[in-house]
């Protein structure tokens, strides 16, 4: 729903958000008012110890104040819980209540200061039961008092008090006009200027440069064009998740079309394909996982993997080894050592400098395979976090393409930076002079994915034999035309509802327009919602079947906005800003579409607990498309679905099912045994 006006500014909490925090303090204001006239009843007249006066006046007022806070708290949670999000009608007078509310804030805080300065003085003699009443008292006030600043300053909205920008139905908005024009820059400089604030507060302990202020300014302008043309609040934002992974689950459940289950019935020539595609993925992904360093060893040795590193921190490394970057106790290349099972020898070149557009990565000889292989980290830094979010688009002309290819402008960047490294430094060079017969392979999770399938399309023309793994890749990354030419030599894994495989900018725009139009439609209260969802997503069962404006509507009624959904733009708003100028539920697209580089290999889990942590989870793989991939899926698994922990598991799986599958086999025809 809009944003609450409260002093003649937008805050970013709904009218309807004030049920569960305000249920949760009437039941300590409850609990309280009852314990202190217990107090009161009890040591009624026994107030003739010195300071008893003051003390009797403190308990008769404390009582009348939660009395009154009790009743402005039970009006405001009824109040709250009338009307649906996108229809705050029955609310309109909860501003009212809510000044009431906050009101009586201050005769509370005078009372938490006298019952301070009463505890404080010495001449106080009393019951030892009262002073700790009092005492007790006093520390809930102030505990109240404080969270409800935090609290202020959290729903706190720096663009709420701009002025609205809008003109009455049926009125043509003149865009050219100076006065507009300029009112509408201001605007959206000023939108602008906060996001890019709250970056730099969060990349606060990182040194910041020129390439750090682009890219704050770049990805500011980013969020504030995402966010700019809905008024919703972050509480609907998790209401309208909810009610799309139930929405989701129940399309899940339903039964498939026979067409549809015949249509990915592999031959037996692809399945072999698979077969080889999913042991060497299961090879390379150790050396993705490698480059994360002692984090990721740690993260899956818990309880062994300091002792482990502190034995070998001590030993000295290579004085041949090419290493950059810091690697304080070596506890780094410890890790890497562990993880991939490779010597000293082996390594051509690591490391472990990081800045924006400069992620770590090292080449090593990997004697199994016989390959040199080039392994880039994912995201593990602020840096890595910057590169991702400069999500802008820049043009990669190839002469085996066609057209000309847009690609992801930060992941771009940082493959440049490891191109020139390996090229420009004669990287490579040496290593094909260790190894001449030797392939280039290239391999990276997540960010690391990313940059090695673009680092591996620019190295393509020097290097016509060489494959690339990219384990978790982001979902924006190569346009139509470089994805296609990507399949002959780049494989994409993907594990299950993977978010950041499906994260690009339409998709997110997509996932707006579904969460505007399932929030608006949807008939039932925010708090019932958000509490039969936090019921599903921990306990499981049917999802629930929520009533909505959508029951009951034809089919062409469907394809139009519904009028609450319309409410929920900004500009039809009046309590938030238009920095848009129609809404985008119909608009075309603003960003073009990218998609995920090369074949991809979509791994399922085909049967586990869906609630509950299950050792024995069992996958099954298959060739995908990235038409697959357009669009968020949302559950609980769509974040560790992405872990590399997860991903090694899932491939050493399928490895380990498919060479247990050959041996039966192979003792099935031995002739030796008939």
């Amino acid at each position: 729903m809009p944003g609450l006006v409260l002093f003649g500014r937008r805050w970013a909490i709904g009218s309807d958000d004030f049920v569960l925090p305000g249920a949760f303090e009437l039941f300590v204001r409850l609990v309280w008012w009852i314990g202190i006239l217990v107090l009161y009843t009890v040591h009624k007249g026994q107030f003739n110890c010195p300071g008893g006066g003051l003390l009797h006046s403190y308990l008769l007022g404390l009582i009348l104040l939660l009395a009154s806070i009790i009743c402005a708290l039970s009006a405001l949670v009824y109040i709250s819980m009338q009307g649906t999000i996108s229809n705050p009608g029955p609310r309109k007078s909860l501003p009212k209540i809510l000044y009431t509310r906050l009101l009586l804030y201050f005769p509370e805080f005078i009372w938490a200061v006298v019952g301070a300065v009463w505890v404080s003085d010495n001449s106080v003699q009393c019951e030892k039961t009262v002073i700790n009443g009092v005492i007790g008292t006093v520390i809930a006030s102030w505990i109240i008092i404080i969270f409800t600043i935090i609290g202020a300053v959290i729903v706190f909205d720096p663009l709420g008090g701009k002025k609205t920008f809008y003109l009455p139905d049926g009125v043509s908005r003149n865009l050219e006009s100076s006065q507009s024009g300029q009112l509408l820059y201001n605007v959206k400089s000023s939108a602008t200027r906060v996001w890019e604030k709250r970056i730099r507060l969060l990349c606060c302990c990182i040194v910041q440069d020129d390439d750090h202020r682009v890219a704050f300014t770049s990805i500011a302008e980013l969020f504030r064009n995402y966010f700019s043309d809905t008024d919703l609040v972050p509480s609907d934002i998790a209401a309208g998740l909810i009610l799309l992974h139930q929405e989701q689950d129940k399309m899940e459940n339903c039964p498939k079309e026979p067409e549809e289950v015949l249509c990915h019935s592999p031959s037996s020539l692809v399945t072999d394909d698979l077969d080889v595609e999913l042991e060497n993925a299961a090879h390379y992904m150790l050396f993705a996982a490698a480059a994360y360093g002692w984090p990721y060893y740690v993260y899956t040795n818990p309880y062994t993997a300091l002792c482990k590193l502190n034995g070998d921190c001590c030993r000295n490394r290579r004085t041949d080894s090419d290493i950059t970057g810091s690697d304080r106790h070596n506890f780094h290349f410890g890790s890497i050592l562990k993880i991939t099972g490779l010597q000293y020898r082996d390594f051509i070149h690591i490391s472990f400098h990081n800045k924006i557009y400069e992620i770590p990565f090292f080449v090593a000889l990997d004697h199994k395979k016989e390959a040199i292989v080039v392994a880039v980290r994912g995201t593990l830094s602020f840096e890595d976090i910057l590169t991702d979010l400069s999500a802008d688009c820049e043009d990669l002309t190839l002469e085996e393409v066609l057209e000309n290819g847009f690609v992801h402008k930060g992941i771009t960047q940082a493959a440049n930076y490891i191109y020139g490294k390996l090229i420009n430094d004669g990287i490579l060079n040496q290593a094909f002079t260790i190894a001449p017969e030797y392939k280039l392979v290239i391999v990276g999770h997540s960010l690391g994915g990313g940059t090695a399938s673009i680092l591996a399309i620019m190295l393509r023309n020097s290097f016509p034999t060489l494959r690339c793994y990219a384990f978790s890749p982001p979902g924006g990354l190569l346009s139509k035309s470089l994805a296609d030419y990507s399949k002959h030599f780049i494989v994409s894994v993907i594990v299950g509802k993977d978010l950041v495989a499906r994260l690009s900018m339409p998709n997110m725009e997509d996932l707006k327009r579904r969460i505007v139009r399932i929030v608006a439609n949807c008939n039932r209260p925010k708090y019932q919602i958000l509490l039969r969802g936090c019921w599903y997503e921990v306990f499981g069962g049917d999802p629930d079947d929520f009533p909505t404006e959508l029951d009951g509507r034809n089919q062409d009624a469907l394809t139009q906005p519904l009028l609450a959904e319309e409410s929920l733009m900004v500009h039809r708003s009046p309590s938030y800003n238009a920095l848009e100028e129609e809404s985008h539920l119909n608009s075309p697209p603003q960003y073009p579409h990218l998609y995920l580089p090369g074949k991809i290999i979509h791994i399922l889990e085909e049967c586990s607990s869906r609630r509950l942590c299950s050792s024995d989870i069992k996958y099954t793989a298959r060739w995908s498309n990235e038409t697959v991939f357009s669009s968020i899926l949302i559950s609980p698994k769509m974040i560790t679905d992405h872990m590399p922990d997860v991903v090694l598991r899932a491939l050493k799986s399928l490895s380990q099912e498919h060479g247990s599958c050959l041996s039966c086999q192979t003792r099935e025809y031995n002739p030796s045994a008939l």
